[in-house]
Order: C-alpha cells, then sequence, then structure tokens
C-alpha cells in the first residue's frame, strides 16, 4: 500500500510508536491531537508527545479537543486514503467518519469488546484480569465498535496478594 495517504490521530506517548511504525511504510499526510495542556505544578502549557513526535518530522499538526465541522474541513484538504486513530482522546463523529476513502481504523489498547473506553489497561488491572491485549478495528459511529479486524492478546503481572 505505497503512497496511502494517512491522517494519524493520536495524544499521548502510547501512540508516539505507532506513528512511526505507518511513517515508515506510508506517507503521514497529517496528524490530529489534542491541544497543549498544562502540566505539573506550575501548569506549563506542554504540546502532547504526538504533537512533538509529528514536527520532529516535519508532519503537519491540527489540533483540535473535539473534531467540529472546521477541522473536518482542514483534514479533507489532505485528501486521506485512511484515518488512524491511537488513544487520540475523543471519539470521531460522522462528519469525520467518512472523510478517508477507505474509513478510520483505531488500535485500542483491550480485546474489544471488553474495556471500551478510556483506560482500558488500567481497568483490566484494576479487576484483576490474568490478560489483556491489542484490537484493530475499523471505527464506526460507537464508542469503540465497528468490524474488528485483528486482536492479539497479553498477559498482565499478577496481582500481589
Amino acid at each position: 500500500m505505497e503512497g496511502v495517504r494517512i491522517v494519524f490521530a493520536g495524544t499521548p506517548s502510547v501512540a508516539v510508536p505507532a506513528l512511526h511504525a505507518l511513517r515508515e511504510h506510508h506517507q503521514v499526510v497529517a496528524v490530529l491531537t489534542r491541544p497543549d495542556a498544562p502540566v505539573g505544578r506550575k501548569r506549563i502549557m506542554t504540546p502532547s508527545p504526538v504533537k512533538t513526535a509529528a514536527l520532529e518530522a516535519g508532519i503537519d499538526v491540527i489540533e483540535a479537543s473535539h473534531v467540529d465541522d472546521e477541522v473536518c474541513e482542514r483534514i479533507a484538504q489532505y485528501q486521506p486514503n485512511v484515518g488512524a486513530v491511537v488513544a487520540y482522546g475523543a471519539l470521531l463523529k460522522d462528519n469525520a467518519l467518512s472523510l478517508p476513502t477507505h474509513g478510520w481504523f483505531n488500535l485500542h489498547f483491550s480485546l474489544l469488546p471488553a474495556y471500551r473506553g478510556a483506560a482500558p489497561v488500567q481497568w483490566a488491572l484494576i479487576n484483576g484480569e490474568a490478560t489483556t491485549g491489542l484490537t484493530v478495528f475499523q471505527l464506526d459511529r460507537g464508542m469503540d465498535t465497528g468490524p474488528v479486524l485483528d486482536q492479539r492478546e497479553y498477559p498482565l503481572p499478577k496481582k500481589d496478594a
């Protein structure tokens, strides 16, 4: 799939390796990430790790806390074939879902349908699960719903007694 034009949506450091992996074989034309946020006691405005990685790689950055019509217009300018989401932090609604020619795909840090939504690894640990995993699926209107393309299971550390 050489020449695939990808818009990547992600925010925390856990999303950065996926961004780098996609760049190795495809053209990441833009990154959608959350706006700079205050960090630490002094509340210093800090860019997201994904924004930092994108700027270092020379990739255009779109910052948005939610994807409205204006953000959709900006994404559409890149004419993406595919959208890739890894921990962006906001739902993509109908206005955004139809933008990439082949849709949006999400890497989620649980074995869906278990632990939809935020903090899936933390909830698996809190609940004493023996395993968790990764799910790649195509986004639809729901919260972490859509056709599952692949899943990989991984063991979790045992809880101390």
